[in-house]
């Protein structure tokens, strides 16, 4: 062999050898965040697409107070506000009254009520103050911890931080499947059943859709 033949497959392999070094050390970074999301969002989307199957009881817990007069005085009248907080005294009272944290949460103030939405994964509970009578009333229902759970799947009220997991969820499982199919072209010359299935994968999804998805 040429000494320029093989100067050139010993670069073409040094090069070889870098890409696969790079590649796989992204691909178990990657697989290594995604796997407990992975496994998560696998379930979910299970539980999810059975969810007629999967019967979800309810569970319910109601409460009842009355605001001392001093507080009565801070939510009395008669005006209509749009997402303003309660008072700091009224939130701080409920909490330690009936252990409903509600500080700071857009209310929505009527002429006969204030009335405060707390949705959540997985359940739904509110909070509601009779302006003229002090009454107070909340309501907390649940619903288990399979509809706990789809509801982090969807990211159904689970916050803006959820909201950032499931973005660097997503962007490490771009990485994982990139990573992997580059991994795949490098290795099929020794595996003539990686494209065959590869396009498999990708047709099948695709036939499904034109098929049976109206």
């Amino acid at each position: 062999m040429e000494p320029t033949a093989r100067t050139h497959n010993s670069t073409r392999g040094a090069s070889r050898a870098f890409w696969l070094k790079q590649l796989h050390q992204w691909h178990w970074i990657s697989s290594a965040l995604c796997l407990v999301g992975m496994l998560l969002f696998a379930v979910t989307g299970f539980t999810l697409n059975h969810a007629g199957q999967i019967e979800a009881k309810a569970q319910t817990a109601h409460h009842s107070a009355e605001l001392p007069a001093l507080l009565l005085k801070m939510v009395a009248g008669e005006d209509e506000r749009k997402g303003v907080a309660i008072p700091a005294a009224v939130a701080d009272w409920i909490a330690a009254e009936m252990h409903v944290d509600v500080a700071g949460r857009a209310a929505e103030w009527s002429s006969d009520d204030v009335y405060i939405s707390m949705p959540m994964p997985g359940g739904d509970a509110w909070l509601s103050i009779e302006r003229e009578t002090g009454k107070v009333e909340t309501e907390r229902s649940t619903r288990g911890v399979i509809a706990y759970l789809n509801d982090l799947h969807k990211g159904r009220h689970a916050g803006p931080a959820w909201g950032w997991f499931i973005d660097v969820f997503a962007l490490a499982c771009v990485i994982f499947s990139i990573t992997g199919l580059l991994l795949l072209k490098m290795h099929a010359a020794q595996r003539g059943a990686t494209w065959p299935l590869v396009a498999f994968g990708l047709v099948l999804p695709l036939v499904l859709a034109l098929i049976f998805i109206h």
